[in-house]
């Protein structure tokens, strides 16, 4: 029996397959192009996780077209009059030179500022605008865990923030933690709320099953909605490695 990481064709489709000390497979299809994961228990050989991946066959194929019709930004340059996305809406950049420490503003509902000595080079004004997108999330975030804690009755013992290659949230049931994606602050309220929403439910429920969907039902009766449109909007280019 093989141990630790190897990769399996089933159908001409590679799978990456992750053996750890759990009970149950997990099975998920990520982001950019329809990477297939199961993770497994240690002692599930080769050919039983290939049957319980044909059988959800139909449903990984479906991911897989829905990713790659996902549109992609371009590579971000950083110049003005480039496009970019905060809470959902679109602002034109504008790259004003400053003597003054470098800061982000937006100016008349339209335009996001990068104020900024003129050398400045693409890595120091992409650190800049980062850093102000996570500030900015850290900032919304507490109002927006503590109303869902309220509606769902659960309690998040803490959450952070970090940049996410695969995922738009995690979660640590056991410790009542949920981390969410920095992509998340580029997108409307509503997504954001969802995935803070769905990884507060995963304390309940650790697997996307029938209970789990019940309790989004109870707590964010319009969590499919909000779901279908985060999964519509334009993924951020990214140098996407595994």
């Amino acid at each position: 029996m093989n141990t630790g990481e190897n990769t399996i064709i089933v159908n001409e489709l590679p799978v990456t397959v992750i053996r750890k000390k759990i009970k149950n497979l997990h099975l998920a299809v990520y982001p950019p192009d329809g990477w297939v994961r199961i993770a497994v228990p240690e002692i599930i050989d080769d050919e039983a996780v290939r049957l319980a991946i044909i059988s959800k066959f139909s449903w990984i194929k479906r991911q897989i077209r829905l990713f790659q019709d996902q549109p992609r930004q371009s590579v971000r340059e950083l110049v003005t009059g480039e496009s970019h996305y905060y809470l959902g809406r679109r602002y034109l950049l504008d790259i004003t030179p400053t003597e003054k420490r470098p800061f982000v503003e937006i100016k008349n509902k339209k335009k996001l500022v990068l104020n900024i000595n003129e050398d400045t080079g693409i890595e120091e004004r992409e650190k800049l605008l980062t850093d102000w997108y996570r500030k900015e999330m850290k900032r919304i975030l507490p109002d927006i865990v503590r109303r869902w804690e309220i509606k769902s009755g659960l309690q998040v013992g803490s959450f952070g923030i970090k940049r996410m290659k695969t995922k738009w949230g995690s979660c640590n049931p056991a410790h009542k933690r949920i981390w969410l994606n920095l992509e998340l602050i580029k997108k409307p309220t509503n997504c954001l709320e969802y995935i803070v929403v769905h990884e507060m439910v995963h304390f309940l429920e650790r697997t996307h099953n029938d209970n789990f969907v019940d309790h989004m039902d109870r707590i964010m009766p319009q969590w499919r909605t909000f779901r279908d449109e985060l999964n519509s909007l334009p993924l951020a280019h990214e140098n996407w490695q595994y």
